[in-house]
């Protein structure tokens, strides 16, 4: 019997379930999740799903992509609260290991992950779920690489049935080079993955019209760009996230262009709840270092953002009394 997994063709000298075949190639099936001729299997019915002659079928796994802060202003996303206001990659870092140092240091309790396909020449090797415990971090399996909302939402329904994730990132690209957001697709897939019980967190374009728009469709949190992908180029549009800040009713969420320290503070100033980076951090000449840099930047500018900066001035005002002077 011939099949397809993963893309390549697999031959069985007999008719074999889906457990089965996890099993012979080596994989746990606690942390894989599959798809046969684009139907999710449930894990639970592994050991009873027969293949058959022609079947393609598609193994995914997660693969990269603290401290609490101020405990009287948590982060609520979906009902969830958080203590840290820094979310995190898990992509570009050089191994496992630096990728679980430096999500330590940034004191972040949600990471993001990629759903990738799993290797079937190395069943054994190490998985992020090796070094991250999805039990201790809040995973959110994100859409990284989709062009399309059908690419999108296939991709979240096998997130959820891996781990169960109802949380996700929502993200749909609309151009290689800029890497920037497809609102028409980005809408569509919203509105897919909302009435299918996902709670979406979803990157968008700094557009005011186009965040509301996704708020009433039911997102649960918006998260405008800041500059394109991986630039670093810090916030370029400030007015147009504060006026999605103003207007939004849910979490609001700088997501990517972050390149240093001073830029997620200047994010959490403008009122964000929160900022998402990987790259500012993955790539920084030492990761660890930096990731502390981010944590306290993000937890100054919130402190900054409620204190409420004081007032621009065009000329000096001094700061000693001129009463009594001598």
């Amino acid at each position: 019997m011939n099949i397809t997994v993963n893309g390549d063709a697999v031959a069985l000298a007999e008719p074999a379930t889906v457990a089965a075949l996890i099993g012979n190639l080596g994989f746990d099936p606690a942390k894989v999740a599959v798809e046969r001729n684009l139907e999710i299997v449930p894990r639970s019915t592994y050991a009873e799903v027969k293949l058959a002659e022609g079947d393609r079928i598609e193994i995914v796994h997660f693969i990269g992509g603290g401290e609490a802060a101020v405990d009287e202003d948590p982060l609520v996303i979906a009902g969830r609260k958080f203590t840290s206001r820094l979310l995190v990659g898990t992509g570009k870092y050089k191994d496992f290991d630096e990728t679980r140092d430096a999500i330590r240091a940034s004191g972040a309790e949600i990471v993001t992950v990629a759903v990738r396909r799993v290797n079937l020449a190395t069943p054994g090797a190490p998985m992020l779920v090796d070094y991250l415990d999805p039990k201790v971090y809040t995973f959110l399996p994100n859409t990284a690489g989709c062009y399309t909302a059908d690419d999108a939402v296939r991709t979240l329904r096998l997130a959820r049935e891996a781990g169960g994730f109802n949380l996700v990132k929502l993200e749909v690209l609309g151009n290689v080079k800029t890497l920037y957001p497809n609102m028409p697709e980005t809408l569509r897939a919203a509105e897919v993955l909302v009435k299918e019980g996902f709670d979406v967190m979803v990157y968008c374009a700094d557009d005011p019209i186009a965040a509301k728009r996704l708020e009433e469709i039911g997102c649960c949190a918006i998260m405008p760009l800041g500059a394109p992908i991986g630039s670093g180029l810090g916030i370029q549009n400030a007015v147009n996230i504060r006026l999605i800040v103003e207007e939004a009713k849910v979490p609001v969420l700088v997501d990517a262009g972050v390149g240093t320290a001073s830029d997620a503070a200047v994010a959490m100033e403008l009122g964000c709840d929160a900022v998402l980076m990987n790259t500012a951090i993955a790539e920084a000449k030492r990761p660890v270092l930096m990731a502390r840099a981010m944590k306290a930047a993000v937890e100054a500018g919130r402190l900054a953002y409620r204190a409420g900066r004081m007032p621009r001035k065009l000329y000096a005002d001094p700061s000693s009394p001129l009463a009594g002077l001598i």
